[in-house]
């Protein structure tokens, strides 16, 4: 073999060795791409696909799998990925009944879970359990002061509230009950329904009854349409709330005219083009958006947008617990854990997350919007 030769092997058994070398992160993604949750969980499972696939010098792979908006499924996802793929992070699952059943796994084995749900309850309040995870979302309490304040203005006395029978409805009858006793409106009825119900007319029946002057439903995807279609065929005249588990385009195009005035508070994603480009989230949102348009010819839910908040977070955080430890231990996983904690101004697609031990969701008033539908489209609402 000649010198030349031998240089050239020489060469590629090195760029080998240092690419064999490069030590990988693996990310365990669990979505409901399927079931009662899909309106939420395919933009997720659909955003995997532009997460970073290399941070700094580490190569990142993420392993995806669908629960089917089942919380048993969830579970037997987050073992899976945990003890078979010894994965060094988790992003998901869509629900919050399915992350609430995931959160002791991921403390267990100390692994850092990053979950794209609504309801507060799964970092709040701070446990040792819940300290392994990290929500991608708009903590309950934002979102309800800014509906709460509209209503205050507007002149509502008296409210009428049916939610969800799980983890997102409590947690948002709980915060209500508190704002609204805390601000003179007094809650003269509450109702409950399924992610499943196809009918909720003895609910809205009983709300209608009581005569309110607003009505809040705290549901999510699809499932947030049904109270306020029924509501509205039945004649009710007054102002009805929505929370942000109601913000994607589907919600417009199943409640067609019936949902024509809804209020809610947001991301600012719903209504990107009125936002001014001097606020720091508009131009990530877009790129988001334009990434996503180029895949699947379609724009993303805000709800894929916190799957991809979530490939931020880690991409700000990777390289500093790599600094502290090699991906697939126990200690790069701890370290993980406490860089996420250690976020500060970070800007992403709906907002700037500052986490601290005590905060891990991270958002303040940026991170929302109050908007309303007219004529079928989303619109910011100015007061």
């Amino acid at each position: 073999m000649t010198l030349k030769k031998i240089a050239l092997a020489v060469t590629i058994l090195s760029a080998f060795g240092a690419a064999s070398a490069m030590a990988q992160v693996k990310v365990g993604v669990v979505t409901s791409a399927t079931g009662p949750t899909a309106l939420i969980g395919i933009s997720q499972r659909n955003t995997v696909a532009l997460l970073p696939k290399k941070i700094g010098n580490l190569s990142v792979e993420y392993i995806s799998l669908d629960d089917g908006s089942d919380p048993t499924l969830s579970v037997t996802d987050f073992k899976k990925l945990i003890t078979d793929d010894k994965v060094d992070a988790l992003i998901g699952p869509s629900g919050s009944p399915n992350a609430m059943a995931v959160i002791q796994f991921a403390a267990d084995s100390g692994t850092p879970m990053l979950a794209p749900v609504g309801s507060a309850s799964v970092v709040l309040p701070m446990t040792p359990e819940k300290k392994w995870v990290f929500k991608t979302t708009q903590n309950t309490s934002i979102i309800a002061d800014a509906l709460v304040d509209h209503m205050v203005k507007t002149g509502v006395k008296t409210l009428g509230f049916i939610g969800l029978n799980d983890a997102f409805g409590e947690d948002w009858l709980n915060v209500m009950k508190g704002l609204a006793a805390k601000n003179h409106i007094k809650i003269v009825e509450v109702e409950r329904y399924q992610r499943s119900d196809n009918s909720v007319t003895g609910q809205s029946l009983k709300l209608f009854a009581a005569k309110p002057d607003a009505v809040l439903v705290a549901g999510t995807g699809g499932a947030a349409v049904l109270p306020e279609v029924t509501l509205r065929k039945q004649g009710y005249k007054g102002a009805i709330y929505q929370t942000h588990g109601a913000a994607l385009d589907a919600f417009l195009k199943l409640g067609g005219k019936s949902v024509d005035g809804t209020i809610l508070a947001a991301s600012l994603m719903l209504v990107l083009p009125e936002i001014p480009d001097s606020n720091p989230s508009k131009k990530v949102a877009e790129k988001y958006i334009a990434s996503y348009e180029k895949i699947y010819k379609q724009a993303p839910t805000t709800f894929g947008a916190n799957v991809y908040d979530a490939g931020l977070l880690l991409e700000e955080a990777i390289p500093k617990a790599a600094a502290k430890a090699k991906p697939g231990t126990k200690e790069f996983r701890s370290a993980l854990r406490d860089a996420l904690e250690q976020t500060k101004e970070l800007v992403a697609t709906q907002g700037v997350y500052n986490m601290t031990p005590e905060d891990h969701s991270g958002f303040d008033k940026r991170g929302r919007e109050l908007i309303t539908v007219k004529d079928g489209h989303w619109r910011l609402l100015k007061q």
